[in-house]
């Protein structure tokens, strides 16, 4: 599985362009897949974010949401093309989302130390599509992010799981190569294009640095 650029979006970063604008900007660049990553909005502020998000990204990149599963099935039973839900260690059960959502769905779970490897290696087959590893470098987009891994410290993670592995946290367009050499099915980005004052030129730089790994 390759899943390139990975955009999760931050509402605060975005400022007044908003986050439909973003999205659409940033997919214009070649962002392959959006998450929508708002902890402080309710589940009917998700569902309406989620219906612009669908409408800004037009059936371009995968569409998934953080943490809530009940939101993203909600979106669902709306119609909407929501694509699955990333999960983490402590969001709803990963058996849980892979039943509600089906096996077309792309369900994802955050993974920082060997023991979340081992619990995934544990799980039925097909249960997990990819693992978000991080952080690579420090970043101010979580305050309580674990120790920085750098590009050897993903690369040692994602060759113990045979699952694909998404790296977070801090990442920049000259990180992008390293990474997919390193073992990496895609990059996840927030800041460097959530604020950027161009997204869609960040994302382009992002996909372009990602192609000559």
């Amino acid at each position: 599985m390759s899943l390139g650029l990975y955009l999760v979006t931050d509402r605060a970063r975005c400022g007044a362009r908003g986050v439909p604008e973003t999205v659409r900007r940033a997919v214009d660049g070649g962002a392959a897949v959006v998450q929508l990553r708002d902890k402080d909005a309710g589940p009917d502020a998700q569902l309406r974010q989620l219906e612009a998000l669908a409408a800004a990204i037009d059936g371009r990149a995968r569409l998934v949401v953080n943490d809530r599963l009940d939101v993203a099935l909600a979106a669902r039973d709306r119609g909407l093309p929501v694509d699955g839900v990333h999960l983490g260690q402590d969001d709803a059960d990963v058996l849980a989302a892979r039943e509600a959502l089906g096996p077309g769905a792309l369900v994802g779970l955050t993974a920082h130390t060997p023991a979340h490897l081992a619990a995934v290696a544990r799980l039925p087959e097909g249960t997990v599509d990819y693992l978000g590893i991080g952080v690579i470098r420090p970043t101010a987009t979580k305050a309580d992010h674990p120790r920085p891994l750098g590009v050897d410290g993903f690369a040692a993670l994602a060759a113990g799981t045979p699952v694909p592995c998404v790296a977070i946290g801090g990442i920049t367009p000259g990180d992008a190569a390293p990474l997919r050499r390193a073992g990496a099915a895609g990059i996840a980005v927030v800041s460097a294009i959530c604020a950027a004052e161009d997204p869609e030129a960040a994302a382009r730089a992002f996909t372009r640095a990602w192609a000559a790994g």
